[in-house]
């Protein structure tokens, strides 16, 4: 969907491809913070189902979804009023503009996306993903159709630009949640755990349990994503051009980082559910097999990056100049592609484990006193320029990888040399 929102956006004109960036930056972390908190439904799901326990996942489900309206508010609060630090740094009033009306418009279905996020990692605890494809799948088309309506005014729409696609996206964030909850109400595959469900008021013993393992998770998401905000942020220094080019680069990279994503949700739910069944060989052999699978994805995507990257811009804009930078960029990219890979894939397998502070320390450190600082170093400090911010984002995601994988390797030795089978 955001790629989707970039590519039109990029087609309505450059301040509006900018102003989508700058919000994007802002908004990314934030939702990445909260999506890293309620993941951590999907492992301690897993790890129920796999010790046998429906009673207590229909609770933590019915707690998540108490959390997700304050996860709601609380981003709403963050959000809604981004104009004062936007001029503060300097950007065009137009581009400003854009920014604040498309996160007004997001807020709108922030309280239906985190409540969706509950019940798809409900599924996805139970090993069941193919309704959140689907359901994605339909949420896509709706977008386009949408966008096309609102951003370029059609079917008797006014031409909204970029801020259209705020409003598509909030509503299909609460299309895709009354769908999904219809079919966790409905669907046969579930009647074994209805038959537990009552209404019960927020209970603290689950809500702490979640929050122990979600927050410093979501902490750990928002650590890398905030690095990469403050990229885009900086990058405003260098002009229009720059902010358009590094939106097009960093959207193609997040397209394809939401495989290994989703692999890596797919590592803590096998895992967790082999630690569930306190059989840890299985759980070690799935993490490492995970692991190398997102790098051999991330392997193909980096090969396409350097083979056809004026192919892959194309399709944003006919601007030269912007066409050109983010086609360098691309170049950049494809460096970091298997880093990326690798780092997203031992984090699932660690948040399997309900492992998640040493990891939150880790991407602090790699991100912000490595990756950040660096990527104003070469880029600001040296005048490099956007290619020189790219140094740091490509350090930072390694050492990250490094240490998810190294720690993931003593955990899993040293719950084998326990009890743990």
């Amino acid at each position: 969907m955001q790629f989707v929102d970039t590519v039109m956006a990029g087609h309505v004109s450059s301040k509006d491809l900018a102003g989508l960036a700058i919000a994007t930056a802002l908004y990314h972390p934030v939702f990445l913070l909260m999506l890293g908190i309620l993941i951590a439904l999907g492992s301690i799901v897993a790890q129920l189902f796999g010790a046998g326990k429906p009673a207590d996942i229909v609770t933590n489900v019915i707690q998540g979804l108490w959390l997700s309206l304050v996860l709601a508010l609380v981003s709403i609060l963050i959000l809604a009023n981004p104009e004062p630090v936007l001029y503060l740094m300097g950007y065009e009033a137009k581009v400003i503009q854009v920014a604040g009306d498309y996160l007004r418009a997001l807020c709108w279905g922030m309280p239906a996306v985190y409540a969706y996020l509950v019940l798809r990692m409900f599924n996805e605890g139970l090993s069941i993903t193919r309704p959140n494809m689907y359901f994605s799948l339909v949420g896509l088309g709706i977008n386009i159709v949408g966008n096309y309506a609102l951003m370029f005014g059609h079917f008797g729409f006014p031409a909204f630009g970029a801020v259209g696609a705020g409003w598509t996206t909030s509503m299909v964030h609460w299309v895709m949640f009354i769908v999904m909850l219809i079919f966790c109400l409905k669907a046969s595959l579930f009647e074994s755990y209805r038959k537990f469900l009552s209404f019960s008021g927020p209970a603290w013993l689950y809500l702490r349990e979640i929050l122990r393992v979600g927050l410093p998770s979501g902490f750990s998401l928002a650590a890398e994503v905030g690095m990469f905000a403050m990229v885009s942020l900086l990058m405003g220094t260098f002009g229009v051009t720059a902010i358009a080019g590094h939106q097009i680069a960093i959207n193609v990279a997040s397209l394809t980082f939401m495989v290994p994503m989703g692999l890596s949700i797919a590592i803590t739910i096998r895992v967790g559910q082999a630690k569930g069944r306190d059989n840890c060989r299985e759980a070690r052999y799935v993490g490492y097999a995970g692991i190398l699978l997102c790098i051999l994805v991330m392997a193909v995507t980096a090969t396409i990056f350097i083979l056809v990257p004026e192919m892959i811009v194309g399709l944003y804009t006919d601007d030269v100049h912007v066409r050109t930078l983010a086609a360098q960029l691309l170049y950049m990219a494809a460096i970091f592609q298997l880093s990326d890979g690798m780092q997203v894939g031992a984090m699932g397998a660690l948040r399997g484990l309900k492992d998640t502070r040493i990891p939150f320390v880790a991407n602090s450190i790699a991100y912000w006193v490595f990756g950040l600082p660096l990527a104003y170093l070469v880029g600001v400090n040296f005048n490099v320029g956007p290619i020189g911010m790219w140094v740091g984002l490509i350090a930072g995601l390694s050492i990250a990888a490094v240490f998810h994988s190294l720690r993931f390797r003593i955990l899993t030795n040293r719950l084998l040399s326990t009890s743990c089978s």
